[in-house]
């Protein structure tokens, strides 16, 4: 299982690069998968069902099942956050897991910038960081053996995934 960091301030479009990359990188028959770190305290279970009522009362782990999809929803219960090899470790055999956020982990990233956020790039701080997709041209002091896409271009961004994460690059129409 090869991981693959896209990284980039809140904003920035990190949902929208991977939402249009995906696509193209499951057309050529990889299993994908993706694991997106928030630092928003979120809840996909709403007060009053079931499962809800069972966290709140104490279950370590409720798993809700249907026909066409599972969740598995876990307490951390003032426990420390997982570690990225942890969550990982949690998926499926897949060929790839696209990684937002967890910026400061030490595996490939291609940052999603924008200056119209108002926030700085990471890349210059961020050995890890080896691409950066902007909708800006590229600057002068870009450190070496980064590279530089259009944000808009989802069919080149897949390509530089694919030749970056995977042992053999598969072509992208």
């Amino acid at each position: 299982m090869k991981l693959f960091g896209i990284a980039g301030y809140s904003g920035s479009g990190k949902t929208s690069l991977i939402e249009n990359t995906l696509p193209l990188l499951t057309a050529h028959g990889l299993r994908v998968s993706v694991l997106k770190h928030t630092h928003h305290d979120f809840d996909i279970d709403r007060p009053g069902k079931d499962s809800y009522r069972h966290r709140q009362a104490g279950a370590h782990e409720v798993l809700l099942a249907g026909s066409a999809r599972w969740v598995l929803l876990k307490e951390l219960r003032a426990a420390p956050e997982p570690t990225l090899s942890e969550y990982v470790a949690r998926f499926a055999p897949c060929d790839l897991v696209l990684v937002e956020g967890f910026k400061k982990e030490a595996i490939p990233k291609l940052e999603v910038h924008r200056p119209v956020t108002g926030q700085p790039p990471l890349w210059p701080g961020d050995a890890q960081i080896v691409a950066v997709a902007s909708d800006s041209p590229p600057p002068g002091n870009l450190r070496a053996g980064v590279a530089w896409l259009d944000v808009n271009d989802a069919p080149t961004i897949a390509r530089y995934i694919l030749a970056r994460a995977m042992p053999l690059a598969m072509e992208i129409d």
